[in-house]
């Protein structure tokens, strides 16, 4: 069979195995795809790359195709989330100075409750807070402002925010440049090993099923392409899929680790992948489950509400009209292609394409068009509810 080419880049993260994984295991050669990856340096690198036509498509942050939409950053041209590829997978972590004055003042470290953890780090920073970021329009930073600003902080006004490149973040943190980080694994856990920093919190516990990377595509491309976005919506949905089965875990964490890919530890990825996180460099270990999810609870589906979410705090932050804003992300998270490019297959598909985002305190059972899914819990830390139909 003639298979074609397709080149899609990505950050080397854990949450970039969707396209490892269906570049090694074949998922990509069963709908005809000959993947090549492309590892980039950097997030505006990756999103200039797809922006610019040089590559097909990409793992990127959730965020930056709705920016994209909104005007913000720069590039005039649109780029559509045909599937999104994992919810969650990040951490906050702070110095081991930062780490030491917030134990002293009492904070147990339970790498669960987000009040606790932000009130104690509110107050263990003092004035400003140097943190890093991977990205301007991330949800490493949106979460950061909603968890922060939701406790007080006047956010992001009251932080010194620095981009760094997710691979650089422990690096920073080694040197003194940051205080703390909201970063994906493992780069977290690289601070930890290097015995920089501790980790403090998940972002699950900040928002419990947060979307993160998306797959995407321009939106010229998408259009002019159905069947090729098609198959790499399947091809991602079958990789996902998967990733999912903890009995894989160890195949995938040794896959990622080659040094074409993350080049690191496959115990370390492993770890990531199970939740099963050490979050000190004296080995204190946290079982932390839902921290990073490929495809339970219809993961892998574009809500638009989650487009609305993102579009509602960039709006908020920038002064742009919300409204206007949430219609125009509502646009770039392609449900009306994953349906289509799913539809002759086993996949559940939700009923419909918004849903209230954190509504569901636990597992929640839906009807689908063939029959149903299990929504998993999808709860804001200060038990707010967004509604996408909401002015």
């Amino acid at each position: 069979m003639s298979l074609t080419p397709l080149t899609l880049g990505y950050i080397p993260l854990v949450d970039a195995a969707p396209l490892i994984i269906a570049r090694e295991l074949g998922f990509a050669e069963q709908e005809g795809l000959a993947l090549s990856l492309r590892a980039a340096p950097s997030w505006s690198t990756l999103r200039d790359l797809v922006a610019l036509g040089q590559i097909e498509g990409a793992h990127m942050l959730a965020p930056v195709p709705v920016a994209t939409a909104l005007g913000l950053g720069g590039l005039p041209t649109r780029l559509d989330a045909l599937c999104v590829l994992s919810v969650g997978g990040n951490t906050v972590g702070v110095s081991t100075a930062l780490a030491d004055q917030m134990r002293k003042a009492g904070h147990g470290f339970d790498f669960a409750d987000a009040t606790a953890a932000g009130t104690s780090l509110i107050a263990a920073a003092g004035q400003t807070l140097r943190i890093g970021v991977p990205f301007p329009f991330s949800m490493h930073a949106e979460l950061l402002y909603y968890w922060l600003g939701a406790l007080g902080l006047e956010a992001p006004q009251a932080l010194d925010v620095r981009t760094l490149p997710p691979p650089l973040m422990a690096e920073a943190l080694a040197a003194g440049d940051i205080d703390a980080f909201c970063v994906g694994a493992p780069w977290g856990s690289i601070a930890v090993e290097n015995g920089s920093g501790e980790l403090l919190l998940p972002t699950s516990a900040i928002w419990s099923f947060a979307p993160e990377k998306v797959l995407a595509t321009r939106h010229d491309w998408a259009e002019s392409e159905p069947d090729l976005a098609a198959r790499l919506i399947r091809t991602m949905w079958r990789a996902c899929r998967w990733l999912a089965e903890p009995s894989n875990r160890m195949t995938a964490s040794e896959i990622l680790a080659r040094p074409d890919y993350l080049n690191l530890p496959a115990e370390m990825l492993e770890r990531s992948l199970s939740g099963a996180l050490v979050i000190s460099p004296r080995g204190d270990q946290r079982m932390t489950p839902g921290f990073l999810h490929f495809h339970a609870g219809a993961a892998t589906f574009p809500w638009r509400s989650q487009a609305g979410w993102i579009a509602a705090r960039l709006a908020a932050r920038t002064g742009l009209d919300r409204d206007a804003a949430q219609r125009a992300a509502k646009q770039v998270f392609r449900s009306d292609l994953y349906r289509d490019a799913l539809a002759s297959t086993a996949a559940p598909l939700p009923g419909a394409s918004e849903k209230l985002e954190g509504a569901l305190d636990a597992p929640t059972e839906v009807t689908t068009q063939s029959g149903s899914l299990v929504l998993q819990p999808d709860r804001f830390f200060d038990g707010q509810i967004f509604d996408p139909a909401a002015p």
